[in-house]
């Protein structure tokens, strides 16, 4: 059960990072990242991000290296939300495979 702050920041971060995944993916052609939903800690310092990865072939490589530059995402985050936020929270990527679980439901249905 998440408090209004929880949730309040969750949809700030989630707004966030998705403009810099945007900016991102205009780099890279041909992968599309959206951030689906971001769980935060109850002590807000933990903000677990759920992707979306088209093609989803490349969602775990695209995870692995989000991951892995997640410092540097932290701080270009940091920056967009050092009004709202004092601490910004460690960032944790994820792939969001709800939508693959849609799909194999509905072709089992078929």
């Amino acid at each position: 059960m998440d408090s209004t702050r929880q949730s309040k920041i969750a949809r700030l971060i989630q707004k966030e990072l998705g403009d810099i995944f945007l900016k991102m993916t205009k780099e890279t052609r041909g992968v599309l990242v959206s951030v689906s939903i971001v769980r935060v800690s109850p002590d807000l310092g933990i903000a677990k991000a759920y992707l979306s990865v088209f093609p989803s072939a490349k969602g775990e490589e695209i995870v692995e290296t989000l991951n892995k530059n997640s410092k540097s995402i932290r701080f270009e985050l940091g920056n967009r939300v050092r009004h709202q936020l004092r601490i910004i929270p460690e960032l944790r990527f994820y792939i969001d495979d709800s939508l693959d679980y849609i799909e194999n439901i509905d072709n089992l249905l078929k």
